[in-house]
């Protein structure tokens, strides 16, 4: 049985469509990653499988519940960690914690003893006392996701969770992921833009953009639609040139900062034919770079862009977001 099942989700806000008809399934048990740049859709479809927003069209199931149907059950399923934080900053840690587990039915011994295991988990246990307030970006977000699993949820929901923090404690914050996956078994769905994070932690990937699934599997099988190493060049060539001709080279693509992207079988057997075509069209080559395919090449190859900020999304539901993430908790 699948851990989440949607089938032609589409979710409007007046004329802009910011989901558009995807259908993805998620297995019990497995790490599934939303991967695109800020504006795709992401933060959307999180939403409307955690209740938050109802679609405009089509289905979703999470846990096995429908989530328009069935709402409360679907609450009770699952754990989330929101993209702005949700913690009271007046709060202790322990209180944040304490406050959480009793809207989930939680108290006793039993939320005595979730509480320190989890703030033992997530490093926080000597900090238990500490007003959140005082907490560095790392710290909130791991009492976060310690206060997201309290109440033990089958899915996890996991909204772009190491945005603005520094690479050590992005590092910190996989583990812990990584570690909370295999004690607990549960299923983790993950939105990022950072390609390492996807590649790193997820079983599969959805790359999505403009509110559309546009292609998925496992890194290495995404990776596998380009199949050749990548050059990047930065040249000095006639106007009238777009991109550069041979039998060596199996794909051409001029990229909006005026660089040229070639695909290749090997780039360090094409590089000299490639400067030898470069000296016989009359091209000054600038500036060359190469590797093996990455996921930002995927897409690249199936965009013509780079994984980008795009603030579109953010605009228009930045206001609704908001509140409706305070009613979080009231609506329990």
């Amino acid at each position: 049985m699948n851990a989440i099942e949607v089938d032609d989700l589409v979710k409007r806000y007046g004329d802009f469509e910011a989901v558009r008809g995807i259908s993805f399934r998620v297995k019990r048990g497995e790490i599934f990653a939303f991967l695109g740049p800020n504006g795709a859709g992401k933060t959307t479809t999180v939403h409307v499988l955690t209740t938050l927003l109802k679609p405009t069209s089509g289905g979703a199931t999470v846990a096995g519940h429908d989530v328009v149907r069935e709402p409360d059950a679907v609450r009770r399923k699952i754990g989330i960690v929101f993209q702005d934080m949700s913690l009271d900053s007046e709060l202790t840690a322990y209180e944040n914690m304490l406050i959480h587990g009793r809207i989930y039915g939680l108290g006793g011994n039993e939320l005595k003893d979730k509480i320190e295991r989890l703030l033992k988990f997530v490093e926080l246990w000597d900090f238990r006392d500490r007003q959140v307030k005082t907490f560095s970006g790392g710290m909130q977000r791991r009492l976060e996701i310690a206060r997201s699993l309290l109440h033990e949820p089958e899915v996890l929901f996991l909204d772009e969770p190491t945005i603005g923090l520094d690479p050590q404690t992005r590092a910190h914050i996989w583990d812990y992921i990584r570690a909370m996956k295999e004690e607990h078994d549960m299923t983790v769905f993950l939105t990022t833009h950072y390609m390492d994070e996807a590649e790193m932690l997820a079983d599969r990937i959805a790359i999505m953009d403009h509110g559309k699934i546009i292609a998925e599997g496992t890194a290495d099988e995404l990776k596998g639609l380009i199949g050749n190493d990548v050059i990047y060049l930065r040249i000095k060539a006639p106007e009238e040139l777009r991109c550069l001709k041979a039998d060596f080279i199996r794909g051409c693509k001029l990229l909006p900062d005026g660089r040229v992207r070639l695909d290749v079988e090997n780039a360090a057997g094409a590089l000299p034919r490639l400067f030898e075509l470069a000296s016989s069209g009359g091209i000054k080559i600038l500036e060359v770079t190469y590797h093996r395919p990455t996921l930002n090449d995927v897409f690249l190859h199936l965009t013509g862009r780079e994984i980008r900020e795009d603030a579109d999304e953010r605009e228009a539901m930045k206001v609704k977001m908001r509140t409706r993430m305070r009613m979080w908790g009231r609506r329990r």
